[in-house]
């Protein structure tokens, strides 16, 4: 899935200890939250978007415990 801001690939970040997530535009939720939802996957999503040095604003999806970063990587490239 493409990023319709930066027009590069979503991707996967497992920085630290936090469990692992996915920066999203704004206006692209709904569209990453049902990708979620049809394949069953665990998250939840900040209710805070920032926006930084006026781009559009973003937010975190924070995908669940155990999940495996490297698949969910792989879902969003598939919708691209």
């Amino acid at each position: 899935m493409i990023d319709v801001s930066t027009k590069k690939p979503l991707s996967v970040s497992t920085d630290g200890d936090a469990v692992p997530y996915i920066m999203v535009p704004v206006q692209q939720i709904g569209d990453v939250c049902a990708l979620l939802d049809n394949n069953e996957i665990s998250y939840w999503v900040d209710e805070d978007a920032i926006s930084i040095d006026g781009n559009p604003e973003v937010t975190v999806v924070n995908l669940g415990h155990g999940v495996d970063a490297c698949d969910i990587q792989a879902l969003l490239d598939s919708t691209s």
